[in-house]
């Protein structure tokens, strides 16, 4: 659909817009994703280990943004596959700590890099030009609703006082 020229892009028309861009690029990541054997969660799991190091599970589902149940059924899942290990903590006993296995550094790198290969080809109609307004705009609202969330959280917590 093409936008006519001098209307007037509203909110609604803005996120109805952004909300079907997101839903189709999901779609195409995730099946660059699935074209490697694995579900998205499993491969956010590992992209989190293998750029930040060994997490706990709470730290994963922060990275990734998933929840507690969903992201300890991927660890297991990893696990299983012995992409994953879980370690005790030396300063806290009952902290486990998840880490990449050397087969699953292997994976995790050889699966991220096709899957960034995917994701350049996709973002490449865009300009360099293009891709930074995008990034800077996305972020810009992004930090915007997060304050926004986190205003309204506290004004709740202070309203159920």
């Amino acid at each position: 659909m093409k936008k006519k020229t001098g209307a007037k892009i509203t909110a609604p028309r803005l996120w109805l817009v952004m909300t079907r861009s997101h839903h189709a690029l999901r779609l195409l990541a995730e099946q660059s994703i699935a074209n490697r054997d694995l579900c998205l969660t499993d491969f956010a799991a590992l992209e989190a280990l293998l750029h930040k190091g060994p997490l706990t599970i709470s730290e994963i589902q922060d990275k990734v943004l998933l929840a507690s149940g969903s992201m300890t059924a991927a660890v297991d899942r990893l696990e299983k596959r012995g992409l994953v290990v879980r370690k005790s903590t030396p300063s806290d006993r009952r902290a486990r700590i998840v880490a990449l296995t050397p087969q699953g550094k292997q994976v995790a790198a050889a699966y991220f890099d096709k899957h960034a290969k995917d994701l350049e080809d996709l973002m490449s109609v865009l300009s360099e030009k293009e891709k930074g307004q995008i990034y800077t705009s996305l972020k810009k609202l992004g930090l915007c609703a997060a304050k926004k969330l986190t205003t309204r959280r506290s004004a709740n917590e202070q309203h159920d006082i």
